[in-house]
């Protein structure tokens, strides 16, 4: 049985606090401009320092991104894009080459796995980990939840906590991840963000990177799942 991530780390939240007093910035936040991470993006505000975004070359990341460089000058937030043009390039996903290629119907292992980036959050968080300690910096923060588990095999509990502790033992001050959401659904996540008050429709999910969402691939089903479970009203424009 999978240990929650939360229970594996040799430091917990609080001791970060302890390091970092409330009003000191300390935290990266990797930010696509999708649901989940803005949903982050809000929540630690207070902390965050950086965003960055990574453009890999996907279907979706020109929208993504004008998503995210949207809410952080709402938020005054510093806002980094950083290429990673070698994957698109290189890698093999139907998440890089072409919005036809994207699957249809429900988000799970067997309808999904066709857009897995290989390693995407491990370069990503490399990345970040270095930028952090760069600006003198103890978190990155990453907006994994427990619906990716299935799917992303680097969106699991315990590849976020054996990149914790590389991070952690590869840097000075003890780099750290921060992923708050790796036991929560989307629809716990939607909640959060009605009641911070987050403009959902200035976000982007599906993976065809249409000028609206599709409504009809995995991640438009998934997004369109979470906001009916959660209650809240969907501001999302759908083709379908």
């Amino acid at each position: 049985m999978t240990t929650p991530f939360n229970k594996t780390r040799n430091m917990t939240e609080k001791d970060l606090e302890r390091r970092h007093p409330a009003g000191i910035k300390d935290s990266v936040i990797i930010y696509s401009g999708g649901l989940d991470s803005t949903t982050l993006l809000y929540e630690e505000r207070e902390r965050i320092a950086l965003a960055v975004t990574f453009d890999y070359g996907s279907n979706h990341g020109a929208r993504e991104q004008a998503c995210a460089e949207w809410h952080c000058q709402q938020l005054g937030i510093e806002h980094l894009v950083i290429d990673l043009a070698f994957m698109g390039r290189y890698f093999q996903s139907s998440l890089l080459s072409g919005a036809e290629d994207i699957p249809e119907g429900s988000y799970d292992e067997a309808n999904m796995k066709s857009t897995v980036v290989p390693f995407r959050n491990g370069i990503m968080l490399s990345v970040a980990c270095g930028l952090a300690e760069s600006r003198g910096l103890t978190r990155v923060l990453m907006a994994n939840h427990g619906g990716d588990h299935a799917i992303y095999p680097d969106c699991r509990p315990e590849f976020v906590s054996a990149m914790d502790a590389a991070m952690r033992a590869g840097t000075y001050e003890g780099v750290a991840i921060a992923a708050p959401y790796t036991d929560l659904t989307k629809a716990d996540l939607v909640r959060r963000g009605a009641r911070l008050g987050i403009d959902y429709g200035h976000t982007y999910s599906c993976y065809r990177g249409g000028e609206r969402h599709c409504g009809r691939c995995g991640t438009c089903t998934e997004r369109r799942e979470a906001f009916r479970e959660a209650g809240v009203d969907d501001p999302t424009v759908y083709e379908n």
